[in-house]
Protein backbone atom coordinates (compact mmCIF):
# COMPACT_ATOMS: atom_id res chain seq x y z
CA UNK A 1 0.00 0.00 0.00
CA UNK A 2 1.09 3.31 -0.94
CA UNK A 3 -0.09 6.80 -0.25
CA UNK A 4 1.03 9.49 -2.52
CA UNK A 5 0.16 13.13 -3.71
CA UNK A 6 -0.85 15.31 -6.44
CA UNK A 7 -2.58 18.60 -7.67
CA UNK A 8 -5.15 19.52 -10.09
CA UNK A 9 -6.10 22.85 -10.68
CA UNK A 10 -9.44 24.34 -9.43
CA UNK A 11 -11.55 23.88 -12.58
CA UNK A 12 -10.42 20.25 -12.80
CA UNK A 13 -11.68 17.35 -11.28
CA UNK A 14 -9.61 14.14 -11.78
CA UNK A 15 -11.19 11.39 -12.85
CA UNK A 16 -10.94 7.65 -12.08
CA UNK A 17 -8.89 6.72 -14.94
CA UNK A 18 -6.80 9.68 -14.15
CA UNK A 19 -5.58 9.10 -10.79
CA UNK A 20 -5.20 5.41 -11.48
CA UNK A 21 -2.81 6.65 -14.17
CA UNK A 22 -0.72 9.05 -11.71
CA UNK A 23 -1.34 5.88 -9.15
CA UNK A 24 0.77 4.08 -11.82
CA UNK A 25 3.74 6.11 -12.24
CA UNK A 26 4.16 7.21 -8.49
CA UNK A 27 4.50 3.66 -7.65
CA UNK A 28 5.99 2.57 -10.52
CA UNK A 29 3.99 -0.45 -12.05
CA UNK A 30 1.46 -0.74 -14.38
CA UNK A 31 -1.96 0.23 -13.70
CA UNK A 32 -3.28 -3.49 -13.96
CA UNK A 33 -1.43 -4.12 -10.96
CA UNK A 34 -3.52 -1.69 -8.72
CA UNK A 35 -6.55 -2.86 -7.19
CA UNK A 36 -8.18 0.55 -5.63
CA UNK A 37 -7.52 3.88 -5.81
CA UNK A 38 -9.06 6.12 -2.90
CA UNK A 39 -8.79 9.78 -2.17
CA UNK A 40 -7.73 9.95 1.33
CA UNK A 41 -8.17 13.63 1.48
CA UNK A 42 -8.25 16.83 -0.22
CA UNK A 43 -7.25 20.28 0.28
CA UNK A 44 -7.02 23.39 -1.39
CA UNK A 45 -3.42 25.38 -2.05
CA UNK A 46 -3.80 28.75 -2.37
CA UNK A 47 -0.05 29.26 -2.00
CA UNK A 48 0.80 30.06 -5.69
CA UNK A 49 -1.81 28.77 -8.58
CA UNK A 50 -5.12 27.70 -7.00
CA UNK A 51 -4.57 24.01 -6.83
CA UNK A 52 -6.65 21.12 -5.34
CA UNK A 53 -4.28 18.62 -3.52
CA UNK A 54 -5.25 14.99 -3.56
CA UNK A 55 -3.58 12.59 -0.78
CA UNK A 56 -4.80 9.53 -2.63
CA UNK A 57 -3.77 5.88 -1.11
CA UNK A 58 -3.04 3.04 -3.62
CA UNK A 59 -3.79 -0.82 -3.06
CA UNK A 60 -1.42 -2.75 -5.00
CA UNK A 61 -2.12 -6.73 -5.61
CA UNK A 62 -1.47 -8.67 -2.35
CA UNK A 63 -1.40 -5.82 -0.34
CA UNK A 64 -3.55 -6.21 3.16
CA UNK A 65 -6.50 -4.56 1.96
CA UNK A 66 -7.75 -1.22 3.78
CA UNK A 67 -10.54 -0.75 6.95
CA UNK A 68 -13.91 -0.40 5.76
CA UNK A 69 -16.51 1.21 7.73
CA UNK A 70 -19.72 -0.58 8.58
CA UNK A 71 -21.69 -0.10 12.09
CA UNK A 72 -24.15 -3.44 13.14
CA UNK A 73 -26.74 -2.38 15.57
CA UNK A 74 -28.20 -4.91 17.58
CA UNK A 75 -32.22 -4.36 18.75
CA UNK A 76 -31.65 -3.71 22.70
CA UNK A 77 -35.58 -3.49 23.52
CA UNK A 78 -34.83 -6.14 26.48
CA UNK A 79 -31.18 -5.46 27.30
CA UNK A 80 -29.47 -3.64 30.05
CA UNK A 81 -29.66 0.61 30.35
CA UNK A 82 -27.32 3.07 30.35
CA UNK A 83 -28.79 6.23 31.59
CA UNK A 84 -27.24 9.39 28.55
CA UNK A 85 -27.71 12.67 29.91
CA UNK A 86 -27.39 14.91 27.01
CA UNK A 87 -28.35 14.37 23.06
CA UNK A 88 -25.77 16.04 21.83
CA UNK A 89 -22.42 14.76 19.98
CA UNK A 90 -21.45 13.15 22.81
CA UNK A 91 -24.40 11.48 23.66
CA UNK A 92 -25.38 10.28 20.65
CA UNK A 93 -22.35 8.76 19.37
CA UNK A 94 -22.43 7.00 22.84
CA UNK A 95 -25.83 5.61 22.43
CA UNK A 96 -24.83 4.53 18.37
CA UNK A 97 -21.89 2.47 20.29
CA UNK A 98 -24.60 1.01 23.34
CA UNK A 99 -26.34 0.09 20.17
CA UNK A 100 -23.83 -2.07 18.40
CA UNK A 101 -22.18 -3.41 22.05
CA UNK A 102 -25.81 -4.82 22.53
CA UNK A 103 -26.53 -2.09 25.51
CA UNK A 104 -30.02 0.32 25.85
CA UNK A 105 -29.38 3.83 25.73
CA UNK A 106 -31.84 5.99 27.39
CA UNK A 107 -31.25 9.75 26.33
CA UNK A 108 -32.86 12.22 28.52
CA UNK A 109 -32.42 15.82 26.83
CA UNK A 110 -33.10 18.70 28.52
CA UNK A 111 -34.52 20.39 25.25
CA UNK A 112 -36.96 19.50 22.51
CA UNK A 113 -36.61 17.49 19.27
CA UNK A 114 -35.31 19.71 16.66
CA UNK A 115 -37.96 20.92 14.86
CA UNK A 116 -40.05 22.11 18.02
CA UNK A 117 -36.92 23.87 19.47
CA UNK A 118 -36.72 25.65 16.36
CA UNK A 119 -39.29 28.47 17.44
CA UNK A 120 -37.87 28.89 20.76
CA UNK A 121 -34.65 29.89 18.69
CA UNK A 122 -36.91 32.64 16.41
CA UNK A 123 -38.46 33.74 19.65
CA UNK A 124 -34.60 34.82 20.85
CA UNK A 125 -33.97 36.97 17.67
CA UNK A 126 -37.39 37.90 17.49
CA UNK A 127 -38.55 38.91 20.87
CA UNK A 128 -35.69 38.40 23.09
CA UNK A 129 -37.11 35.53 25.13
CA UNK A 130 -34.53 32.69 25.84
CA UNK A 131 -36.09 29.70 27.31
CA UNK A 132 -33.43 28.43 29.23
CA UNK A 133 -33.91 24.66 28.44
CA UNK A 134 -34.95 25.16 24.61
CA UNK A 135 -32.47 27.32 22.89
CA UNK A 136 -29.07 27.27 20.60
CA UNK A 137 -27.66 25.45 23.14
CA UNK A 138 -30.01 22.85 24.82
CA UNK A 139 -31.83 20.65 22.11
CA UNK A 140 -31.87 17.49 20.53
CA UNK A 141 -28.16 17.39 18.76
CA UNK A 142 -27.23 20.13 21.12
CA UNK A 143 -24.96 23.24 20.22
CA UNK A 144 -23.79 21.32 17.43
CA UNK A 145 -27.27 21.08 15.31
CA UNK A 146 -27.53 24.74 14.51
CA UNK A 147 -24.05 25.57 13.94
CA UNK A 148 -21.80 25.46 10.62
CA UNK A 149 -20.82 21.81 11.63
CA UNK A 150 -17.60 22.29 11.64
CA UNK A 151 -15.93 18.54 11.48
CA UNK A 152 -11.93 19.35 12.48
CA UNK A 153 -10.41 17.86 15.25
CA UNK A 154 -6.78 18.59 15.42
CA UNK A 155 -5.84 15.07 17.62
CA UNK A 156 -6.63 11.44 16.35
CA UNK A 157 -5.24 10.39 19.80
CA UNK A 158 -8.47 10.66 20.78
CA UNK A 159 -9.68 8.06 18.71
CA UNK A 160 -10.97 6.73 14.83
CA UNK A 161 -11.93 10.41 13.30
CA UNK A 162 -13.17 8.19 10.77
CA UNK A 163 -15.34 5.89 12.26
CA UNK A 164 -17.26 9.34 13.33
CA UNK A 165 -17.02 11.02 9.88
CA UNK A 166 -18.35 7.35 8.64
CA UNK A 167 -20.93 7.43 10.70
CA UNK A 168 -22.21 10.53 10.31
CA UNK A 169 -22.35 10.21 6.03
CA UNK A 170 -24.11 7.27 6.51
CA UNK A 171 -26.77 9.72 8.42
CA UNK A 172 -26.87 11.81 5.67
CA UNK A 173 -24.07 14.23 5.91
CA UNK A 174 -22.59 14.89 2.72
CA UNK A 175 -19.80 12.03 1.67
CA UNK A 176 -17.30 14.46 1.21
CA UNK A 177 -16.49 14.96 4.89
CA UNK A 178 -14.90 11.91 4.62
CA UNK A 179 -12.01 13.60 2.09
CA UNK A 180 -12.05 16.87 2.60
CA UNK A 181 -9.09 18.32 4.48
CA UNK A 182 -11.60 20.91 6.77
CA UNK A 183 -15.01 18.85 6.61
CA UNK A 184 -18.12 20.37 7.96
CA UNK A 185 -21.81 20.04 7.24
CA UNK A 186 -23.92 23.00 7.59
CA UNK A 187 -26.99 24.49 9.56
CA UNK A 188 -29.22 23.52 6.62
CA UNK A 189 -28.56 19.54 6.41
CA UNK A 190 -27.62 18.89 10.64
CA UNK A 191 -31.19 18.86 11.86
CA UNK A 192 -31.90 16.05 9.00
CA UNK A 193 -28.97 13.81 10.28
CA UNK A 194 -29.59 14.44 14.12
CA UNK A 195 -33.51 13.43 13.39
CA UNK A 196 -32.13 10.41 11.55
CA UNK A 197 -29.66 8.91 14.37
CA UNK A 198 -32.60 9.63 16.61
CA UNK A 199 -34.64 7.43 14.56
CA UNK A 200 -32.31 4.85 14.10
CA UNK A 201 -31.47 4.69 17.93
CA UNK A 202 -35.52 4.39 18.71
CA UNK A 203 -35.78 1.51 16.35
CA UNK A 204 -33.32 -0.44 17.80
CA UNK A 205 -35.01 -0.05 21.07
CA UNK A 206 -33.24 2.82 22.82
CA UNK A 207 -35.15 5.77 24.53
CA UNK A 208 -35.33 9.50 23.61
CA UNK A 209 -37.17 11.54 26.58
CA UNK A 210 -37.22 14.99 25.32
CA UNK A 211 -38.25 18.32 27.60
CA UNK A 212 -36.76 15.83 30.71
CA UNK A 213 -34.16 17.90 31.95
CA UNK A 214 -32.18 16.31 34.86
CA UNK A 215 -32.21 18.11 38.87
CA UNK A 216 -31.06 15.31 40.81
CA UNK A 217 -28.19 12.22 40.61
CA UNK A 218 -29.00 9.82 43.42
CA UNK A 219 -26.83 6.59 44.37
CA UNK A 220 -28.31 3.52 44.99
CA UNK A 221 -29.73 2.46 48.03
CA UNK A 222 -29.33 -1.46 47.54
CA UNK A 223 -32.53 -2.07 45.75
CA UNK A 224 -30.74 -2.92 42.29
CA UNK A 225 -29.29 -0.16 39.70
CA UNK A 226 -26.17 1.85 41.21
CA UNK A 227 -27.94 5.28 39.57
CA UNK A 228 -31.22 6.75 39.85
CA UNK A 229 -31.95 10.49 37.44
CA UNK A 230 -34.77 12.14 38.66
CA UNK A 231 -35.82 14.96 35.87
CA UNK A 232 -37.94 18.12 36.61
CA UNK A 233 -41.86 16.80 37.32
CA UNK A 234 -40.76 13.79 39.17
CA UNK A 235 -39.83 11.14 36.33
CA UNK A 236 -37.31 9.32 37.41
CA UNK A 237 -34.84 6.18 35.47
CA UNK A 238 -32.59 3.47 37.46
CA UNK A 239 -29.36 2.53 35.89
CA UNK A 240 -25.87 1.08 36.87
CA UNK A 241 -24.09 3.06 34.44
CA UNK A 242 -24.92 7.15 33.81
CA UNK A 243 -23.31 9.21 30.59
CA UNK A 244 -22.89 12.85 31.67
CA UNK A 245 -22.83 14.51 28.37
CA UNK A 246 -24.61 17.89 29.48
CA UNK A 247 -22.26 20.49 27.43
CA UNK A 248 -20.17 23.50 28.29
CA UNK A 249 -23.45 25.61 29.33
CA UNK A 250 -25.44 23.00 31.68
CA UNK A 251 -24.53 25.29 34.66
CA UNK A 252 -27.10 23.56 37.39
CA UNK A 253 -25.23 20.77 37.05
CA UNK A 254 -21.90 21.66 38.24
CA UNK A 255 -24.42 23.18 41.23
CA UNK A 256 -25.76 19.99 41.36
CA UNK A 257 -22.19 18.53 42.17
CA UNK A 258 -21.00 20.90 44.33
CA UNK A 259 -24.11 20.61 46.41
CA UNK A 260 -23.59 17.02 47.17
CA UNK A 261 -19.77 17.94 47.68
CA UNK A 262 -18.60 16.08 44.55
CA UNK A 263 -15.38 16.82 43.03
CA UNK A 264 -15.18 19.77 40.29
CA UNK A 265 -12.10 21.42 39.36
CA UNK A 266 -12.11 24.95 37.83
CA UNK A 267 -10.34 24.91 33.85
CA UNK A 268 -9.13 27.51 31.94
CA UNK A 269 -11.48 28.48 28.89
CA UNK A 270 -11.04 31.63 26.59
CA UNK A 271 -13.35 34.36 25.83
CA UNK A 272 -13.21 37.68 23.53
CA UNK A 273 -15.75 38.81 20.70
CA UNK A 274 -17.02 37.57 17.70
CA UNK A 275 -15.62 39.52 14.28
CA UNK A 276 -17.29 39.97 11.23
CA UNK A 277 -15.59 40.98 7.89
CA UNK A 278 -17.29 40.97 4.39
CA UNK A 279 -16.63 37.64 3.06
CA UNK A 280 -15.55 39.11 -0.08
CA UNK A 281 -12.70 41.02 1.64
CA UNK A 282 -11.64 37.33 3.55
CA UNK A 283 -11.14 35.77 0.03
CA UNK A 284 -9.67 38.62 -1.34
CA UNK A 285 -7.09 38.46 1.44
CA UNK A 286 -6.27 34.16 1.51
CA UNK A 287 -6.76 33.77 -2.12
CA UNK A 288 -4.47 36.79 -3.20
CA UNK A 289 -6.92 38.53 -5.61
CA UNK A 290 -7.68 35.47 -7.29
CA UNK A 291 -10.74 33.77 -5.82
CA UNK A 292 -13.03 32.71 -8.44
CA UNK A 293 -17.11 31.60 -8.22
CA UNK A 294 -16.80 27.74 -7.73
CA UNK A 295 -14.03 27.34 -4.96
CA UNK A 296 -14.74 27.54 -1.40
CA UNK A 297 -15.12 30.67 1.00
CA UNK A 298 -11.70 31.17 2.52
CA UNK A 299 -11.42 31.03 6.22
CA UNK A 300 -8.54 31.40 8.34
CA UNK A 301 -6.68 30.84 11.72
CA UNK A 302 -5.06 33.44 13.70
CA UNK A 303 -3.05 33.41 16.69
CA UNK A 304 -0.82 35.52 18.62
CA UNK A 305 0.87 35.96 22.20
CA UNK A 306 0.30 38.99 23.58
CA UNK A 307 1.44 39.86 27.56
CA UNK A 308 1.83 36.20 27.88
CA UNK A 309 -1.97 35.23 26.92
CA UNK A 310 -2.60 33.41 23.70
CA UNK A 311 -5.62 35.28 21.69
CA UNK A 312 -6.56 33.62 18.61
CA UNK A 313 -9.23 32.78 16.28
CA UNK A 314 -12.15 30.38 17.49
CA UNK A 315 -14.65 28.71 15.57
CA UNK A 316 -14.43 30.51 11.99
CA UNK A 317 -17.48 30.27 9.76
CA UNK A 318 -17.51 31.54 6.16
CA UNK A 319 -20.27 32.87 4.70
CA UNK A 320 -22.03 32.81 7.62
CA UNK A 321 -23.95 34.41 10.41
CA UNK A 322 -24.02 35.06 14.08
CA UNK A 323 -26.70 33.64 16.51
CA UNK A 324 -27.80 34.79 19.96
CA UNK A 325 -26.24 31.67 21.73
CA UNK A 326 -27.28 32.12 25.45
CA UNK A 327 -29.16 29.90 27.74
CA UNK A 328 -30.20 32.51 30.28
CA UNK A 329 -32.17 35.52 30.37
CA UNK A 330 -30.03 38.35 31.04
CA UNK A 331 -27.22 37.58 29.51
CA UNK A 332 -26.16 38.19 25.69
CA UNK A 333 -23.53 35.27 24.06
CA UNK A 334 -22.50 34.92 20.36
CA UNK A 335 -22.14 31.57 18.29
CA UNK A 336 -21.45 31.59 14.58
CA UNK A 337 -23.47 29.42 12.28
CA UNK A 338 -23.72 28.63 8.44
CA UNK A 339 -25.19 26.49 5.88
CA UNK A 340 -23.71 23.61 3.71
CA UNK A 341 -22.94 26.59 1.06
CA UNK A 342 -21.55 28.79 2.91
CA UNK A 343 -22.74 31.46 0.85
CA UNK A 344 -23.05 34.44 3.27
CA UNK A 345 -21.89 37.84 2.27
CA UNK A 346 -19.78 37.80 5.61
CA UNK A 347 -17.37 35.91 7.35
CA UNK A 348 -16.97 35.76 10.95
CA UNK A 349 -14.78 34.37 13.48
CA UNK A 350 -14.11 34.49 17.64
CA UNK A 351 -11.16 36.39 18.69
CA UNK A 352 -10.66 35.21 22.47
CA UNK A 353 -8.25 35.72 24.79
CA UNK A 354 -6.85 32.42 27.20
CA UNK A 355 -8.00 33.26 30.52
CA UNK A 356 -7.15 31.26 34.52
CA UNK A 357 -7.23 31.74 37.43
CA UNK A 358 -4.77 34.02 37.84
CA UNK A 359 -6.15 36.56 35.75
CA UNK A 360 -9.78 36.57 37.94
CA UNK A 361 -8.55 37.05 41.65
CA UNK A 362 -11.16 39.00 42.30
CA UNK A 363 -13.39 35.76 41.77
CA UNK A 364 -11.33 33.57 44.33
CA UNK A 365 -14.14 33.92 46.76
CA UNK A 366 -16.03 31.92 44.35
CA UNK A 367 -13.50 28.94 44.87
CA UNK A 368 -14.32 26.36 41.84
CA UNK A 369 -16.66 28.67 40.54
CA UNK A 370 -14.66 31.49 39.92
CA UNK A 371 -14.15 31.45 35.94
CA UNK A 372 -17.89 30.28 35.72
CA UNK A 373 -18.50 33.34 37.63
CA UNK A 374 -16.43 35.23 35.91
CA UNK A 375 -17.69 34.20 32.63
CA UNK A 376 -21.06 35.01 33.69
CA UNK A 377 -20.56 38.45 34.91
CA UNK A 378 -19.22 39.55 31.54
CA UNK A 379 -22.13 37.97 29.27
CA UNK A 380 -24.56 40.24 31.96
CA UNK A 381 -22.50 43.08 31.74
CA UNK A 382 -23.24 43.07 27.87
CA UNK A 383 -26.99 42.44 28.17
CA UNK A 384 -27.01 45.45 30.79
CA UNK A 385 -26.18 47.67 28.54
CA UNK A 386 -28.01 46.09 25.57
CA UNK A 387 -31.54 45.36 27.59
CA UNK A 388 -31.70 43.38 24.74
CA UNK A 389 -30.66 40.81 22.51
CA UNK A 390 -29.03 43.26 20.64
CA UNK A 391 -25.32 42.67 20.97
CA UNK A 392 -23.11 45.45 21.66
CA UNK A 393 -20.43 46.31 19.31
CA UNK A 394 -17.64 48.17 17.76
CA UNK A 395 -15.60 48.82 14.42
CA UNK A 396 -12.48 47.22 14.48
CA UNK A 397 -9.73 49.90 14.36
CA UNK A 398 -12.05 52.31 16.49
CA UNK A 399 -12.26 49.38 19.17
CA UNK A 400 -8.61 49.80 18.94
CA UNK A 401 -8.31 53.45 19.17
CA UNK A 402 -10.90 53.64 21.80
CA UNK A 403 -12.84 55.76 20.19
CA UNK A 404 -17.17 55.66 19.56
CA UNK A 405 -17.85 54.21 16.39
CA UNK A 406 -19.78 57.16 14.87
CA UNK A 407 -22.30 54.52 12.86
CA UNK A 408 -22.45 50.17 12.37
CA UNK A 409 -21.74 48.25 9.44
CA UNK A 410 -24.29 45.84 7.94
CA UNK A 411 -24.24 42.45 10.80
CA UNK A 412 -25.35 39.29 10.27
CA UNK A 413 -26.34 39.02 13.53
CA UNK A 414 -30.09 37.96 13.76
CA UNK A 415 -30.80 40.15 16.99
CA UNK A 416 -29.34 43.24 15.56
CA UNK A 417 -26.78 45.29 16.90
CA UNK A 418 -25.78 48.72 19.29
CA UNK A 419 -23.13 50.70 19.26
CA UNK A 420 -20.96 50.04 22.33
CA UNK A 421 -17.59 51.36 24.00
CA UNK A 422 -16.49 47.46 24.13
CA UNK A 423 -13.14 48.96 25.46
CA UNK A 424 -15.10 49.63 28.87
CA UNK A 425 -17.43 46.78 28.73
CA UNK A 426 -15.02 43.91 28.48
CA UNK A 427 -12.36 43.47 31.22
CA UNK A 428 -9.52 45.20 31.20
CA UNK A 429 -7.05 42.62 30.42
CA UNK A 430 -9.64 41.09 27.55
CA UNK A 431 -9.49 44.33 25.81
CA UNK A 432 -5.56 44.75 26.13
CA UNK A 433 -4.82 42.08 24.73
CA UNK A 434 -7.69 42.09 22.29
CA UNK A 435 -6.08 45.71 21.09
CA UNK A 436 -2.85 44.32 21.15
CA UNK A 437 -3.12 41.36 18.45
CA UNK A 438 -5.71 42.78 15.81
CA UNK A 439 -2.89 44.78 14.13
CA UNK A 440 -0.77 41.62 14.42
CA UNK A 441 -3.22 39.98 12.95
CA UNK A 442 -2.53 42.51 9.55
CA UNK A 443 0.51 41.43 9.46
CA UNK A 444 -0.32 38.11 8.42
CA UNK A 445 -3.71 38.72 6.90
CA UNK A 446 -3.04 42.00 5.37
CA UNK A 447 -6.36 43.88 5.09
CA UNK A 448 -7.72 42.19 8.45
CA UNK A 449 -7.19 45.12 10.69
CA UNK A 450 -9.92 47.53 9.39
CA UNK A 451 -12.68 49.64 10.30
CA UNK A 452 -14.79 47.35 8.04
CA UNK A 453 -14.93 44.86 10.32
CA UNK A 454 -17.63 44.76 13.32
CA UNK A 455 -16.74 43.42 16.86
CA UNK A 456 -19.59 41.85 18.69
CA UNK A 457 -19.88 41.15 21.97
CA UNK A 458 -19.42 38.71 23.70
CA UNK A 459 -18.22 35.16 22.91
CA UNK A 460 -17.80 33.65 26.03
CA UNK A 461 -18.66 29.39 25.64
CA UNK A 462 -15.96 28.64 23.56
CA UNK A 463 -15.78 25.73 26.65
CA UNK A 464 -16.48 24.85 30.07
CA UNK A 465 -14.79 27.00 32.53
CA UNK A 466 -15.46 23.74 34.82
CA UNK A 467 -14.23 19.65 34.76
CA UNK A 468 -16.04 17.07 36.21
CA UNK A 469 -13.00 15.19 36.92
CA UNK A 470 -12.72 11.09 36.51
CA UNK A 471 -10.08 8.27 36.48
CA UNK A 472 -8.15 7.99 33.18
CA UNK A 473 -8.49 4.97 33.05
CA UNK A 474 -12.15 3.66 33.88
CA UNK A 475 -13.32 7.38 32.53
CA UNK A 476 -15.66 7.05 35.80
CA UNK A 477 -15.54 10.04 38.14
CA UNK A 478 -13.04 8.77 41.13
CA UNK A 479 -15.60 9.57 44.03
CA UNK A 480 -18.86 7.99 41.76
CA UNK A 481 -18.57 4.47 40.54
CA UNK A 482 -21.12 4.23 36.96
CA UNK A 483 -20.96 7.45 36.36
CA UNK A 484 -19.15 8.96 33.39
CA UNK A 485 -18.37 12.58 32.77
CA UNK A 486 -18.66 13.12 29.09
CA UNK A 487 -18.04 15.56 26.23
CA UNK A 488 -17.17 19.29 26.70
CA UNK A 489 -19.44 19.51 29.71
CA UNK A 490 -16.96 17.93 31.78
CA UNK A 491 -14.39 19.40 30.25
CA UNK A 492 -13.26 16.61 27.90
CA UNK A 493 -13.58 17.42 24.28
CA UNK A 494 -14.05 21.09 22.40
CA UNK A 495 -16.12 20.39 18.93
CA UNK A 496 -18.38 18.18 17.54
CA UNK A 497 -16.02 15.12 16.36
CA UNK A 498 -13.78 15.61 19.63
CA UNK A 499 -17.37 15.12 21.99
CA UNK A 500 -18.55 12.13 19.48
CA UNK A 501 -15.16 10.81 20.09
CA UNK A 502 -15.33 10.71 23.69
CA UNK A 503 -18.72 9.95 23.84
CA UNK A 504 -17.57 6.49 21.73
CA UNK A 505 -14.86 5.74 24.13
CA UNK A 506 -16.68 6.28 27.41
CA UNK A 507 -19.26 3.71 25.61
CA UNK A 508 -16.61 1.06 25.20
CA UNK A 509 -15.70 1.23 28.46
CA UNK A 510 -19.02 0.62 30.20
Amino acid sequence: MKIFEVAYSVNHTPTAEELTASAARACGVPKTRIVRCDIVRKSLDARGALLYRYQVRVLLEGDAPTKEYSFHYKNVSSAKPVIVIGGGPAGMFAALTLLQRGLKPVILERGKDVHSRKKDIAAISQKGLVNPDSNYCYGEGGAGTFSDGKLFTRSSKRGDIFEVLHQMAAFGAPQSIITDARPHIGSDVLPGMVESIRECITSYGGEYHFNCKVTDLKQSSGDGARWEAVCEGGLTFKADNVILATGHSARDIYFLFDTKGWLLEPKDFALGVRVEHPQSLINNIQYHGRWQPGIPPAEYYLAEQIHGRGVFSFCMCPGGILVPSTTENGAIVLNGMSNSQRNGARANAGIVVQVGLEDVTDYNKYGTFALLEFQREVEETMFRFSNSQKAPAQRMVDFCRAKRSANLPASSYTAGTIEAPLTELLPPFIADRLRGAFPLFDRKMKGYYTNDALLLACESRTSSPVRIPRDTASLQHPQLPGLYPCGEGAGYAGGIVSSALDGIAVANII
